[in-house]
């Protein structure tokens, strides 16, 4: 979907044009010709000096066979071009710059061991130096989400954080294992579904209160709801004594978030998590403890009957999930992604962001676009001012659900979107799939249509001509700090943490209050 794509990287289209002209066995003159446009000006684009109209985009797909998406995509075709984008933009870093020293093209006669060892070593003479007692951040330090799924199934990614080993390569591996898999684990299905089995539920509502009382027994572990959990943690399991101690219902958003805090920690022990020893291994396990959690609450056996009853009447919706299983919207909305396609072989995408469009996590198997920075990181990324999620904060009844077709590059898609107003600052979540798909669902007989011609930056970026004739110049914003982008948990450092952002001293201070009486 150009629609959600980041602001277009010159440098990477035009590596991405010479990789699928040479691809397609095509010279520049060759090219030039079947498009009736110079070879000097396709040189140009190759070379990242010039941006193309969408117009030409769509014309150079289909002289080399591809599709738009194919062109549009903001990851490098493969890691020499990668590291030749790199190259490119930090010699126009201003601390580049302040080296004085010529500009180094990369040509065939700079192997990619010496491009690797230039860009590795720039990369870490910019970062800065570490305080003392305090690992070096990472390069590209600490971007945006701290828990992918609080509260939910699996989601597009877990946490942000910086490049190299660190978590923005474990999101962008997960999200690729996710979407192969259609965001279906089956082994977790298994483990979910003994359980509940074990417990004595048989459908087709939702799960109690004592059923999962009884699913904690069923793992070894009692439940204890306490005021004064420390704010850095969403739950503390004391191991000696097997207790899981989590928030009252009042201090987490209700008795659903409760629920979800409950079957989420018990999914770590579920499934035999251990402390993780990178990144990886850490989104990993957030991903799983949170799709057990999904699978606890909303059992896969009487989702599939509910949502197999609602597509004979052509009326899938995520609130009847949230409602038949007791369980937040967001939480339904991943049930929906986890289960829609391995059962029906419906297509769909998932994506969470807030009220100025910035994308916090997203998970997709049915072509749409997402915006991604260059090494394919979506969090803090932002959609196209015409997509469903933001259009829908423009609504005039901010309760209700917000549908929409947009058309976009890459085809047209069919979404509605959820305004959680329960949060800080308000989020969307946002559930659709492709047009053709758009029947099974409630809402789609909508009206409400719009158009994206994203990432062509005169699609919502650019302020129209006569406005920047105006005020070009004369005007001066201050902008908003957004605290978030600083404070993503976890951030990559020299030393993992297995327990990023959490206060161990607050923990174990914790700990002792409530084993005072039996220690």
């Amino acid at each position: 979907m150009a629609s959600n794509h980041s602001p277009l990287d010159p440098l990477v289209f035009g590596q991405r044009l010479r990789h699928l002209r040479r691809q397609a066995g095509l010279t520049l003159d060759a090219l030039g010709q079947a498009l009736g446009r110079p070879a000097s000006y396709l040189s140009q684009l190759e070379n990242g000096h010039r941006e193309p109209r969408l117009s030409t985009v769509n014309a150079l797909a289909g002289a080399l066979g591809c599709s738009a998406a194919d062109l549009l995509s903001s990851a490098p075709p493969n890691r020499r071009a990668e590291l030749e984008v790199a190259l490119a933009h930090m010699q126009e870093e201003p601390g580049y710059r302040a080296l004085h020293l010529p500009y180094l093209k990369p040509s065939s006669r700079l192997d990619d061991a010496a491009l690797e060892h230039i860009v590795a070593l720039y990369e870490r003479l910019r970062e800065p130096p570490a305080a003392p007692g305090h690992t070096r951040p990472s390069v590209w330090g600490a971007a945006v989400s701290g828990s992918a799924v609080s509260g939910s199934a699996v989601s597009g990614s877990a946490v942000s954080g910086g490049s190299g080993s660190g978590a923005r390569p474990a999101n962008a591996a997960m999200r690729d294992e996710m979407r192969k898999r259609d965001n279906y684990f089956e082994e977790i299905e298994r483990v979910a579904t003994a359980a509940l089995d074990a417990i004595g539920y048989t459908g087709p509502g939702a799960v109690s209160e004592r059923h999962l009382t009884d699913a904690a027994s069923h793992f070894g572990f009692t439940i204890a709801r306490v005021q004064d959990l420390p704010p850095s943690t969403r739950s503390i399991t004391d191991l000696r004594h097997k207790i899981v101690h989590v928030p009252q219902r009042n201090a987490v958003g209700g008795q659903r978030s409760a629920r979800s805090v409950v079957a989420q920690t018990l999914g770590h022990f579920a499934l035999g998590h251990s402390d993780p020893i990178d990144f990886e291994g850490y989104v990993r396990q957030r991903v799983e403890a949170n799709y057990f959690a999904g699978a606890l609450l909303a059992p896969e056996r009487s989702v599939v009957r509910l949502i197999g009853e609602a597509k004979a009447r052509e009326d899938i919706s995520v609130e009847d999930l949230s409602e038949s299983f007791y369980i937040s919207y967001e939480m339904a909305a991943h049930r929906l992604t986890n289960l829609i396609t391995r059962h029906f072989d419906i297509p769909i995408h998932f994506q969470r962001s807030d009220a100025e469009g910035i994308l916090w996590k997203a998970y997709e198997n049915d072509g749409v676009l997402l915006p991604a920075d260059v090494d394919g990181t979506i969090e803090g990324q932002k959609l196209c001012r015409w997509w469903s999620s933001r259009q829908a904060f423009e609504s005039e009844d901010s309760y209700a659900l917000h549908y929409q077709y947009t058309s976009t590059v890459a085809g047209p898609f069919w979404c509605v979107t959820h305004l959680d107003l329960d949060r800080d600052r308000g989020g969307a979540i946002t559930v659709g799939t492709n047009e053709a798909y758009a029947r099974w669902f409630r809402g789609s007989d909508t009206p409400r249509r719009a158009e994206s011609t994203c990432p062509d930056p005169a699609c919502c970026r650019q302020p129209e001509p006569d406005a920047v004739r105006r005020w070009e110049g004369v005007a001066w914003p201050s902008a908003r700090d957004h605290s978030h982008f600083v404070s993503g948990l976890p951030t990559d450092t020299v030393v993992f943490d297995p327990h990023p952002g959490v206060e161990l001293t607050d923990v174990y201070s914790f700990l002792d209050r409530h084993n005072s009486a039996t220690d």
